[in-house]
This record gives C-alpha cells, sequence and structure tokens, in this order.
C-alpha cells in the first residue's frame, strides 16, 4: 500500500505585470521544458521567478550570447560529454556579466547544436569587452553575440516562457519529481485523482460529455469560492501509469478539454508506491 501524500500539479495564474521601477530581489525558480524552436527540438531553462518583477524599468537591455557547442547530441540538445564544460561557461559569463554591468540573468536556450545566454541589463558601456573577457578561458568554442532594446521583456515573456500548456508539463514533471524522492520507482498503475474548475454548471456538464469515452469516474462535484470566476468544481479519478510521458498524456488531455469547456484543469495526485 501507499502513503496518500497529496501531491499537486497546479496551474499558475500568469498576467503580464505592471513595469517595475527597480531591480527588486525575488525568488529564484530555475526549471526546463522542451519546445519546437524554428521546427527544431530545442530546450529552454529559464528562472520562472522572473516572472513576478519583469519587466525591470533598468534593465531595458536584452543581451545575448550564442555559443556553438563542440560535441551536441544528434537531435542538437548538450550532450554529456560536454556537460562540464558548458557549465564553466555558463559560470563564468555570469560571474563577469553581473558583476561589471549589474545585469539579471533570464536563461538560456539550447537548440540546434548551440546553446544562446540571455541577460537584461541597463548600462551596456563596453559589454563586448565583458563577453570576451569571459569567454578566453575557453579558447576551443566559438560563439556571438548581439544587443538590442526591449523595455518590455517581450523576449523573456513571449519567446523564453513556457506557455500555459508547457507550463503545466513542467507542473506535472515536478510532482513525478516528488513521488521519486519519496522511493517512488514509477512502475506502478495506481489512482490518479484530477481537479478542474468551471464557470458555469453547463460548462463543467459540457466536459463530462466530452471525456465520457475516457472512462474517468466522478469522485465529486460541487461549487465553492475558493477559485475565483470559476466555481464549479469537479474531481475525477481514474487507474494511470505515473512516468513522464503517460502523465502527460492524458493530464494535457484533460487540459485542453477543460480550455475548451471554458474552465481551468488544476493539476493531479495520487499516492506514493514505493512497494
Amino acid at each position: 500500500m501507499g502513503l496518500f501524500d497529496k501531491l499537486f500539479g497546479k496551474k499558475e495564474q500568469i498576467d503580464t505585470p505592471e513595469q517595475a521601477t527597480s531591480n527588486p530581489p525575488h525568488k529564484e525558480e530555475w526549471d526546463f521544458y522542451f519546445s519546437n524552436v524554428d521546427d527544431v527540438l530545442g530546450s529552454f531553462y529559464i528562472d520562472l521567478g522572473l516572472i513576478h518583477i519583469a519587466p525591470v524599468s533598468d534593465k531595458p537591455n536584452l543581451v545575448w550570447i550564442s555559443l556553438q557547442m563542440n560535441v551536441p547530441r544528434e537531435d542538437g540538445l548538450s550532450s554529456s560529454e560536454e556537460f562540464e564544460t558548458l557549465k564553466a561557461i555558463e559560470d563564468r559569463l555570469q560571474e563577469f556579466i553581473l558583476a561589471k554591468h549589474n545585469a539579471i540573468y533570464a536563461g538560456r536556450l539550447t537548440t540546434d547544436g548551440r546553446r544562446d545566454f540571455y541577460f537584461y541589463m541597463g548600462d551596456t558601456t563596453l559589454y563586448d569587452k565583458t563577453i570576451s573577457e569571459s569567454m578566453v578561458a575557453f579558447p576551443a568554442y566559438s560563439f556571438d553575440f548581439g544587443i538590442k532594446e526591449d523595455k518590455q521583456w517581450e523576449q523573456y515573456f513571449n519567446f523564453m516562457y513556457p506557455n500555459p500548456k508547457q507550463f503545466q508539463s513542467i507542473q506535472n514533471r515536478r510532482v513525478i519529481d516528488n513521488l521519486e524522492e519519496h522511493g517512488d520507482p514509477l512502475t506502478k498503475a495506481r489512482h490518479v485523482e484530477h481537479w478542474l474548475y468551471f464557470k458555469t454548471e453547463a460548462d463543467r456538464t459540457l466536459f463530462l460529455t466530452k471525456i465520457e469515452h475516457l472512462n474517468f469516474n466522478v469522485v465529486s462535484k460541487d461549487e465553492t469560492t475558493s477559485f475565483g470566476e470559476y466555481p464549479y468544481k469537479l474531481q475525477i479519478s481514474r487507474v494511470d501509469h505515473v512516468d513522464h510521458n503517460s502523465v502527460d498524456e492524458y493530464a494535457l488531455e484533460l487540459w485542453e478539454l477543460a480550455q475548451e469547456c471554458n474552465g481551468e484543469y488544476d493539476g493531479w495526485e495520487t499516492s506514493v508506491e514505493n512497494e
């Protein structure tokens, strides 16, 4: 038997905030996700926590460094063979650029055999010299760099930050990581419960019609004031596997169907099965 741990994959409500007037402290929230970038597989590693302070008014300039990897995988992503060197390059770029330009490191993109690093800064005086100095320690690597004005941090919001569906996949992985941390090998199918909220009772009924063929069991239907304009709550359950591919398949399907019915998918929970 497993311990019922109530491990959630919540969807965060994101709105573009008002422009910040300074560089306030924020809680860093680094995570990664895969995406399609110009029809090529890409991997973003991004500080999701910047969403709470961006755009920062005294950091209107976007600087990027595009590094050509020497030993990429066949799919264009980074290899384990090159991991330590790439990490050292990233650390050194941060050390130099943050110290000399009071910059904010927003994240990186790995795709098509290259790794692109993104920084926001105010003072860009001799930024090119700073980058060149930081890369002196890595003469075997070729790189390019550039700068553009981006007062509203559109690169962060519209290119780097995950869309709602991608964000749900990140949340799915976080729950799965939590299961593994509790000793769950993820091999056993078990009851997985899902929570959804709808604007009207008719929306909830329509959703139930759409999932009839998926063999979910209705655990509860009630009303609540805890989810704003989505008062009609639905809890459903089904026996499923909880590896990442399986979870993404059914959780993202529920997410999409909820969107079609003016609803919000609020995540899933399950038991830890370590026997």
